[in-house]
């Protein structure tokens, strides 16, 4: 937010797609000085012997171009390929306290991280380390802890399928589950809410149920930044003339209008294609009343003698329809209009778009799983789906648009603190070890037992741990009290400078460079948002000399930490094929065969059972499960209560800051911006500009306050606010989270309006 660049307000009137992300894509090539070799690289990414995207988890199409990325899959790449480096001078030049004062989006522009590092005290530097200093330090660590249970092992949705599950033996070898995972802050409501209703925790569709769908949901998902790929999809849907229906207490552009960079009649004529056909302008919270709200139409509908449901599936696959039924009755409409902030007219119109529909695909994002009651929200959208028998039929079921690449591989293949006994049983017989038992740390609970001071070593496989979670002071005061933490990763972040009394920072090959290793060419396997698991190969050299494959940082974790242990970590260190062999006998239902399988360049589907009408639920049914009244998240008296939801902009993924703009949402060079209804800004006595505070409400005596927010007029549902993601984590306590799944309720915490002592960057208001 310098001076060069005026933060500003302009609202954006264009498609999106088009020419903007095309233009913002050659930008970000050339900002990271990579035209040429970013373009080869993208024309190697989501391709057969090519490597996976480091960026969301959406799946390849079954017919695929010659270009298969986003404009944010190309940032992805861009400023993984980038040619700046951090490098033992970088270190040297800076203090971890002048560091800290640096903002995200100017540490993630300093580059690769190029060796390994260790923080010195005395200093207060990071200095170069050996490899193998670096290990031994790990290890000792590591062994002098009373118990195992004092560690935790924190993993990112990028890592590959190998080193997860390698991670996961490793772990478990030592001692503990302890996994807090970056599932748990965002779709663990889906991995634990859905197996009750359906018998698994994934989504059940594939890409080509696209084409066969007669409707298309897509609820509390900004599909235009986060799986931008989605969009070609929804675009061919439209053209057929399939209603698409957006859920949401923000309109998204992408899901207005949308023009396909790679259609080559729409960029030579400026077109575009309208994408949703109803827009419902919902309170954030107010989509379980919003379903409520159509199950009830579709009740009516059959009491009135319309054949509606589908009775023969019904009777056939599920269990407990008559509890349901009672429990949505007994929701007036009166109700269910208050809490929704939508018409009864409108939740009729949506009904009747779903009831005509044979085939109904429902897609949904974090806007559904970050709240209080994310897991039982789920259970209520697949009862939705069961009254029309919306499973294992072309073109109908549940979606879940996962965010990261492989964060559902990593749970698939072992990341997961609460393993089931028939899981832990396979690891003994696979690798002769008794594993542990007791259910392990989500990241709630890892924050909380550093606190405590039950946690004294936390290794963090990718990601930015700290910057994520809720609560950013607690928790920063949490990690900064271990004995050690250990960063594993490709860029510099916030994480690395939040350390322990020891800390290190070890640089890994990257998804897009090359694996080389004593046995030669390796490539991973990764696992897309619809269950498709395909090979990744690197196409670039690596960064430096000094870096190392994620896998064989693990196993020379282990070895280091287990001198005894009978797994045979050096082979696997240097040759794939055989962890792919122990992933097939500890899976041997969804990956037999899977150094076979894994040949074939489209790669192959893991089992979803759903697809074949096969529940694994304890009674075998797909189940109606009753979530009595409308409330998501405890109710605020207080009528000056807003609900925030934490937002990434378009130039994000994740924690990692690519600029300071948000183009669709038409923010430049600002990140400190609350997005507000018009009518609420005048209850307060705001206009757009207003620079205010927000603090939360909160039973826990602690004050959670935010200053320096500069209020945006936007066309926001009545009562809900939006703002940045992780510029706002402070406003989020630690407690306030989904008691099912652990996931923090971040898209509906409780916040007022306070007047801002502090300064702020001067926002321009055009438009």
């Amino acid at each position: 937010m310098s001076k060069e660049k005026p933060s500003e307000f302009k609202p954006y009137h264009h498609p999106a797609g088009g020419w903007g992300a095309a233009g913002a894509t050659a930008k970000v090539l050339m900002e990271q000085s990579v035209l040429v070799k970013g373009s080869r690289g993208l024309l190697a990414m989501n391709q057969p012997g090519g490597f996976k995207c480091p960026s969301c988890a959406f799946p390849d199409p079954d017919h695929r171009k010659t270009l298969e990325f986003c404009e944010n899959g190309a940032k992805a790449l861009a400023h993984e390929a980038t040619k700046a480096r951090v490098t033992r001078d970088f270190f040297a030049r800076h203090t971890v306290t002048e560091l800290m004062q640096k903002s995200d989006y100017w540490l993630e522009m300093q580059g690769r991280l190029t060796e390994p590092m260790r923080y010195d005290a005395a200093t207060d530097k990071y200095v170069p380390v050996a490899w193998d200093d670096a290990f031994a330090m790990i290890g000792r660590h590591l062994q002098a802890l009373d118990s195992p249970h004092l560690a935790e092992f924190y993993t990112s949705g990028r890592t590959a399928n190998e080193t997860a599950f390698l991670y996961s033996i490793f772990v478990r070898e030592f001692g503990t589950n302890n996994f807090p995972d970056c599932s748990n802050m965002c779709h663990e409501p889906t991995s634990r809410g859905l197996p009750p209703a359906i018998g698994v925790g994934k989504g059940t569709i594939v890409m080509a149920d696209f084409e066969h769908a007669e409707a298309i949901f897509v609820i509390g998902q900004n599909t235009g930044t986060n799986s931008p790929r989605m969009m070609t999809n929804l675009v061919e849907a439209r053209k057929r003339g399939v209603p698409i229906v957006l859920i949401n207490p923000m309109p998204e552009r992408a899901l207005i209008r949308f023009t396909e960079p790679q259609d080559v009649l729409q960029m030579a004529t400026f077109g575009s294609t309208p994408i949703s056909s109803e827009f419902v302008h919902v309170r954030i919270g107010g989509d379980l009343a919003i379903f409520k709200g159509m199950m009830r139409a579709l009740f009516e509908a059959e009491e009135q003698g319309e054949r509606v449901l589908d009775l023969e599936f019904i009777a056939r696959h599920t269990a407990g329809l008559d509890a349901l039924r009672a429990d949505v009755m007994g929701c007036s409409w009166a109700e269910i209009t208050k809490v929704s902030g939508v018409s009864e007219e409108q939740i009729r119109r949506v009904a009747e778009i779903y009831k005509r529909s044979k085939a109904t695909i429902i897609c949904y994002g974090m806007g559904l799983t970050q709240h209080h009651e994310g897991s039982r929200l789920l259970q209520q959208l697949a009862n939705l789906l069961l009254l029309r028998g919306n499973f294992g039929k072309p073109g109908a079921g549940i979606a879940p648009i996962r965010g990261h690449s492989n964060v559902q591989g990593d749970r698939t293949v072992g990341i997961d603190e609460k393993p089931t006994q028939i899981y832990l049983d396979r690891v003994r017989d696979a690798f002769g070890f008794e594993p542990p038992r007791a259910h392990g740390h989500h990241v709630v609970e890892a924050v909380e037992a550093m606190e405590a001071g039950t946690a004294r070593v936390f290794i963090g496989m990718g990601g930015n741990f700290i910057r994520a979670v809720p609560d950013t002071d607690r928790s920063y005061d949490a990690m900064r009290s271990l004995d050690l933490t250990v960063g594993i990763a490709t860029k510099l972040n916030r994480g690395h400078l939040v350390h322990g009394k020891d800390a290190l920072i070890l640089p890994v090959v990257a998804r897009s460079e090359i694996i080389r290793t004593a046995a030669g060419e390796q490539f991973v396997t990764i696992e897309d948002a619809m269950a498709n698991v395909t090979a990744s190969r690197g196409v670039f050299e690596p960064v430096s000399e000094h870096v190392l494959p994620e896998t064989e940082i693990v196993c020379r974790m282990a070895m280091a930490t287990l001198p005894h242990s009978k797994t045979k970590w050096a082979e696997y260190m240097v040759d794939y094929g055989p962890i792919r062999d122990k992933i097939a006998e500890v899976y041997p239902e969804i990956y037999a065969d899977f150094s076979e399988k894994i040949k074939n360049p489209k790669g192959f589907h893991l089992d979803i059972p759903p697809r074949r009408l096969v529940w694994t639920t304890p009674n075998g049914k797909a189940n109606f499960l009753v979530f009595p009244g409308l409330e998501v998240n405890p109710v605020v008296a207080d009528p000056a209560m807003l609900r925030l939801a934490t937002i990434r902009s378009h130039d994000q993924y994740n924690t990692t800051i690519y600029s300071n703009s948000d183009r669709y949402r038409g923010v430049y060079n600002n990140r400190l911006v609350i997005f507000m209804n018009q009518d609420d800004m005048k209850d307060r006595g705001l206009e757009s500009g207003a620079v205010i505070g927000l603090e939360t409400y909160s039973d826990d005596g602690v004050r959670r306050y935010v200053d320096g927010l500069t209020v945006i007029d936007y066309p926001m549902s009545r009562g809900a606010i939006a703002g940045y993601y992780p510029e706002l984590n402070p406003l989020m306590p630690l407690g306030f989270f989904d008691e099912i799944s652990g996931t923090p309720a971040a898209k509906s915490v409780p916040v007022k309006v306070v007047a801002s002592v502090a300064s702020a960057v001067p926002i321009r208001i055009a438009g």
